[in-house]
């Protein structure tokens, strides 16, 4: 029964999650809210974790969060495979839509309606991955148990983090640094200071 759970609610997601890897993180957050698979926290660290290793963000977190469940249903054999269902409800509907897509795309290669559905999905993809970069900001840089206005509010550590590594994105030389130094630094950092 929890596969069919984790691939209906990833199916949904791959469904309604245009944008990518950070347009599935709002669908995540009412996901773990509503089945208590996991936390806000833990999807923080999903985050972390997917955005560090290779692979679409949003299929590392669909094997994630499946491993997770399916672990907890049926020992590790439980958790492979909750990871291979949670990542094919996710790209099902992908799959799908591209073989449906692909037939008439011929037909309609140079047509107006087209274009204009395809235009008229960008601001909902921008909103679903504004969605998702509000709800990371939150997850790490604000304490939503301390009291509005006190210092304890503040996740200060992960804020100073956030303000080193835009000052040093603005040094031309460290511009030219791949991507996977800034996640090695952070990872250090993160694991120096325990954030």
């Amino acid at each position: 029964m929890i596969y069919l759970q984790l691939f209906y609610e990833f199916f949904k997601a791959g469904l309604f999650a245009i944008g990518g890897g950070l347009a599935t993180i709002p669908f995540l957050t009412d996901m773990g809210t509503r089945t208590g698979w996991f936390t806000a926290g833990e999807l923080a660290n999903m985050i972390a974790i997917s955005e560090s290793t290779p692979g679409p963000m949003g299929v590392n977190m669909a094997t994630y969060v499946g491993f997770h469940t399916g672990s907890l249903a049926g020992g590790a054999a439980g958790g492979i495979a909750g990871g291979v269902v949670a990542t094919l409800g996710l790209v099902c509907p992908s799959i799908l839509v591209i073989l449906i897509i692909a037939g008439f795309l011929k037909k309609f290669r140079e047509s107006r309606g087209v274009d204009a559905v395809f235009y008229g999905i960008r601001p909902a993809s921008t909103a679903l991955i504004t969605a998702a970069l509000v709800e990371v900001c939150a997850i790490a840089l604000v304490n939503t148990g301390a009291a509005f206005g006190t210092a304890a509010f503040f996740h200060w550590k992960a804020i100073l983090l956030a303000v080193a590594v835009f000052a040093c994105l603005q040094v031309k030389p460290l511009k030219k640094l791949h991507p996977i130094v800034f996640i090695a630094a952070s990872a250090v950092v993160g694991i120096l200071f325990q954030f």
